[in-house]
């Protein structure tokens, strides 16, 4: 049974209309146009699908009914980017340590970085590990994020 829901999404107030048992990505990209969330096992293992709920925890979007976020901010990929079209620090920063390959990681790893350095400005390398724990890459650019991570983290 559809339901007409107000989410609130990179800063902006959505009004949608959708079965509020609808995981959360479909939302985001079938109705809202936002392509960083990734479809990837649709299981919350891979990381594709990442997102950051109220602004420092990052959480698969996937499974994630869309009912449980209509009291929560909810940022994408497209989301970190500044109002006046700027990179944020850790967009930036993964540029310039080249990290992206294939691209199926990416936004995982993106999201959980924006996650961990909104928690804590200044992670050590263990802490910048753990927090791509539920990022899959096939392409072992960890190395390389892990850098851009830790990059971000001193500007």
């Amino acid at each position: 049974m559809e339901a007409d829901l107000t989410l609130h999404v990179n800063g902006q107030p959505h009004a949608v209309r959708v079965d509020p048992a609808t995981p959360l990505l479909y939302v985001l990209r079938n109705q809202l146009a936002l392509n960083g969330p990734k479809f990837g096992c649709g299981l919350q293992q891979c990381g594709a699908c990442m997102v950051v709920l109220n602004g420092n925890l990052a959480w698969p979007s996937c499974q994630l009914p869309v009912s449980e976020v209509l009291h929560m901010t909810v940022t994408t990929l497209e989301g970190l980017t500044r109002p006046d079209g700027s990179l944020h620090p850790l967009q930036q920063a993964f540029i310039d340590e080249q990290v992206p390959q294939c691209g199926y990681c990416l936004n995982g790893m993106v999201m959980c970085g924006a996650a961990l350095l909104a928690q804590d400005a200044k992670p050590n390398e263990e802490e910048i590990r753990n927090s791509l724990y539920r990022v899959l890459c096939r392409c072992s650019v960890h190395s390389r994020a892990i850098k851009a991570i830790k990059r971000a983290s001193e500007v």
